[in-house]
């Protein structure tokens, strides 16, 4: 009954109002910031991989060094959407819900440039201790009790999208591929007893606040990320004369899903649509208003660098480590073997690794879906301290914990679906604020892109 009801409200909420709300946030960045995902991203590129040392420039309490700030930013967007989503976008929405997901992410890139920005723009110091996000942006872009009322509605959003939803989705299928793993070796370990462990872990790494948290996730990220490439790369190695007809599968699937899937299939296009969009926002995290936080703590040269950098956090996420999962699906045949999610995946790494891929997925799962349970946990916090304070937020880190261990036990469809819900909603008023502060993107955009003409000319 729950589930029903929360899926009708996605229908609406994702059919109708995000579809619009997100594709023309981006669409609308992109025209007014004259493609910036394409004009500047070289110059993205040498600030994320030629410019950025593992240790930086150290900053003040609550700051990170830039490599630290994107590390925490990809920790969040490189989870279970990358592995689980896929599969789920694959199956709900067929091959074409790809396509969707790859054209939201082109704009998203425009999309979260304005996040980053803003976000460096209008952080504060509170109590000796940096910070900033879309709380802080919203109130810049809507004075008075409006601007007031709008960033506590998205404080209250997010502590439920990612703190307690998200991180449920994350241990759910941190514990739904363990148990394909226990059960295919007759071991009987129950989910919950994975679900304690992540948050004895979690815990520890709450109890060390953001030093912590910057030092895990800087030496985790990389290697979570190669691991995983590599393993990618040789199983589609292995298929890769299925390749063309998966990326034939993905372009006509966008407008004729029944085309590819058969006319039994009961997929539509509106179907594509939704589940590219909404996946690849639970992927990659564009104008949800997630990653400004930790753009915001970075001890950046200025504003727009680090948009520029947050912009290739979105092609890391969604153009190398989600098509990787994509195409592993799709080259070796297991789309429409009755699996979804976790399982469909590991299906795909197990029809050409035998019992190795299984085991390859779980562990690669465990990395992406614990470090977005530290990225996620630390976005909300900092919106639990804005409302609450201090104590409030501790009340908030004890609730995050019991959360990660009740999700390891639910059913996959109605976890999916709450952040779907909550992910959507938080949306709205992240992207009422860009809008509003757009004039403030463009001109820092130009004003830096100047300097940086300036500075090459002599």
């Amino acid at each position: 009954m729950l589930l029903e009801v929360i899926d009708k409200a996605n229908d609406y909420l994702w059919n109708v109002i995000l579809i619009v709300l997100l594709c023309g946030t981006g669409i609308f960045f992109t025209i007014r910031l004259k493609f910036i995902q394409v004009r500047k991203f070289g110059e993205g590129c040498r600030l994320v991989f030629g410019h950025f040392s593992m240790k930086g420039k150290k900053g003040g309490k609550g700051e990170m060094t830039p490599f630290q700030s994107l590390a925490t930013a990809i920790a969040a967007q490189v989870g279970t959407g990358n592995l689980a989503g896929a599969a789920t976008a694959l199956v709900g929405g067929g091959p074409g819900a790809i396509f969707w997901m790859w054209l939201s992410a082109f704009f998203g890139m425009a999309t979260i440039y304005a996040e980053a920005t803003l976000a460096q723009k209008y952080k504060t110091v509170v109590d000796g201790e940096v910070t900033g996000g879309p709380i802080y942006y919203i109130r810049a872009a809507f004075k008075g009790k409006f601007g007031r009322v709008l960033a506590a509605v998205f404080a209250v959003l997010i502590i439920l999208a990612l703190g307690f939803m998200g991180n449920m989705v994350q241990s759910n299928s941190i514990g739904a591929a363990f148990s394909e793993v226990f059960q295919a070796r007759n071991i009987d370990i129950p989910p919950i007893i994975i679900g304690i462990i992540l948050a004895v872990i979690a815990a520890f790494i709450f109890i060390g606040g953001t030093s912590r948290l910057a030092s895990v996730v800087e030496k985790m990220v990389p290697f979570m990320a190669g691991f995983y490439i590599v393993g990618s790369l040789a199983l589609i190695l292995m298929n890769i004369t299925q390749l063309p007809e998966a990326i034939r599968m993905i372009f006509v699937g966008a407008f004729s899903p029944r085309a590819v899937l058969g006319a039994g299939a009961g997929i539509a296009v509106r179907e594509a649509i939704r589940y590219g969009v909404a996946r690849g926002l639970f992927s990659n995290e564009a104008g949800m208003g997630s990653t400004p936080h930790a753009h915001a703590r970075a001890t950046a040269k200025n504003p727009h660098e680090q948009g520029l950098t947050a912009m290739i956090s979105v092609f890391i996420d969604t153009f190398i480590i989600l098509n990787l999962t994509v195409f592993s699906i799709l080259t070796s045949g297991v789309l429409g073997s009755g699996k979804e999610g976790t399982a469909l995946t590991q299906a795909a790494f197990t029809s050409d690794f035998g019992s190795f891929g299984d085991i390859f997925v779980a562990i690669c799962l465990l990395f992406f879906a614990f470090s977005t349970i530290l990225g996620w946990h630390f976005f909300g916090e900092i919106n639990a301290k804005y409302l609450f304070g201090r104590k409030g937020a501790k009340v908030y880190s004890l609730l995050v914990i019991v959360f990660i261990i009740v999700g390891s036990t639910l059913k996959v469809n109605l976890v999916w679906s709450l952040a779907d819900f909550f992910n959507g909603l938080m949306v709205i008023p992240n992207a009422l604020a860009l809008l509003a502060l757009s004039g403030v993107v463009v001109k820092i955009c130009k004003t830096y892109s100047a300097k940086g003409r300036e500075v090459r000319k002599e």
